[in-house]
């Protein structure tokens, strides 16, 4: 099919969720584990963050290029890591450094699609932690269309070096996501 209105390559357009009242998205807005239900996405996740598929996500085949899901996975972990009091991104926070990326793609997106991006923490050290996330269209069930994982390590402002994950930061990873400490 052809999306004549957009100009590209129609790839997904899933019908409505008609069956239940449906939740108003709030775009780049902190959406919190009873709006995750709500909108389909299962436990464990209890932290997401919405946004629309926009035309400069797309590639030359018309469904979202693969560099876009690591940009929303970097829009997403800005505001969850300040609700987890690892950071507030002052002069005097640490630098948040990703060691590692992995993504595994399930699913084409096309343009238009609302999407959800929920990620968790899984497991964490002293300066550094694992971060699972993954990235959803909503509905009654809703479809997971992108998994993976960080690494993030925390270093001194300075880079002088490592920077201990805050008390507080390792308390809402530990309670909020059930992460390990290893």
């Amino acid at each position: 099919e052809y999306d004549a209105r957009h100009g590209v390559p129609l790839i997904l357009r899933p019908e409505p969720d008609t069956s239940r009242p449906m939740t108003t998205l709030a775009y780049h807005t902190p959406l919190p584990e009873g709006t995750l239900r709500d909108l389909g996405i299962p436990a464990p996740w209890t932290f997401g963050l919405a946004d629309r598929v926009r035309f400069g996500e797309l590639d030359a085949l018309g469904h979202v290029n693969h560099t876009a899901y690591l940009r929303w996975v970097e829009s997403f972990r800005l505001p969850f890591l300040k609700a987890r009091q690892v950071t507030d991104y002052g002069p005097n926070a640490p630098r948040l450094v990703l060691k590692e990326v992995t993504c595994t793609y399930l699913m084409e997106m096309g343009l238009g699609l609302d999407y959800v991006v929920t990620g968790r923490v899984s497991r964490f050290r002293n300066t550094s932690f694992t971060m699972e996330f993954g990235v959803w269209l909503p509905g009654e069930a809703a479809t997971c269309t992108a998994q993976g994982r960080t690494i993030v390590v925390l270093l001194n402002r300075d880079g002088s070096g490592r920077y201990p994950i805050p008390d507080a930061g390792r308390d809402a990873f530990a309670t909020l996501d059930g992460a390990v400490a290893d």
